[in-house]
């Protein structure tokens, strides 16, 4: 995927096509690893791309580092339609998002006006070169202005960079959701009380029979009885309501 991609100008394509989009993320801060604070932004992501029906595919946490970022972001951004990382774009120096983002895509930092202007207005006198570190994005990054946001969504590439406050994120994140594509998922749930070598070769045969249906075994063990919950996912809802209705009797 050449990281000349500019999402802006092919959201619209990827919102007509057929092909479903795939996403990681990556969740940067020393303060995750640590357990200094909880990660609340990786189980939000994978509610809204369920809901918007991207693929997410992975999920990366990692310090504050400029060479492991930049690595991260590289790999992830040549296998994914899309990279969301949250955390690491303040003012402050373990604030190194942007710096490892430009690294891993070949890019120098650069000064944007538009971010100046935005930031002068919102610090006024209080604006000094360290806030001024959050005008330097990525070369050739675009701004996304969508909704009521007053700080733009900076994109480079196919890499949305994302703040790591929790309440930021949600709130910029849902403002551009719309850009993202995707083909929501159907769900169905069936419950069995048999143990999983009973129905496990119909489960292979049901996989085979219905491919675009993703079928999960998930036993419960939290309650009594024991339980095994057969979860069924798909983009097609005449295989899903099909499969569902074949295995139902083969579960006991």
């Amino acid at each position: 995927m050449s990281h000349d991609w500019n999402p802006a100008e092919t959201s619209a394509e990827k919102v007509a096509s057929p092909a479903v989009p795939t996403a990681a993320l990556v969740v940067i801060g020393d303060e995750i690893l640590s357990g200094r604070f909880r990660d609340e932004n990786s189980p939000w992501i994978i509610d809204r791309c369920r809901a918007l029906g991207i693929d997410l595919c992975r999920i990366i946490v990692i310090q504050d580092l400029v060479q492991g970022i930049g690595r991260e972001v590289a790999a992830c951004s040549a296998e994914h339609d899309w990279v969301f990382t949250s955390g690491g774009v303040g003012p402050t120096h373990d604030d190194v998002t942007m710096e490892g983002i430009a690294l891993g895509l070949d890019r120098p930092l650069e000064r944007r006006p538009e971010l100046v202007e935005v930031l002068a207005r919102r610090m006024g006198d209080r604006l000094n070169e360290d806030a001024l570190r959050m005008a330097d994005v990525p070369a050739g990054a675009v701004l996304w202005w969508d909704g009521e946001i007053s700080f733009p969504q900076v994109v480079a590439g196919n890499v949305v960079i994302f703040p790591g406050v929790p309440g930021l994120l949600r709130r910029k994140f849902d403002a551009v959701a719309h850009r993202f594509g995707g083909h929501p998922i159907e769900s169905l749930v069936l419950t069995t009380l048999s143990a999983e070598p009973e129905f496990a070769a119909s489960l292979r045969q049901a996989q085979a029979r219905w491919p675009q249906v993703h079928i999960g075994s998930y036993p419960r063990f939290e309650q009594r009885p024991w339980t095994v919950q057969i979860i069924l996912d798909s983009r097609d809802p005449q295989a899903l309501s099909a499969c569902a209705e074949w295995l139902r009797p083969l579960l006991g």
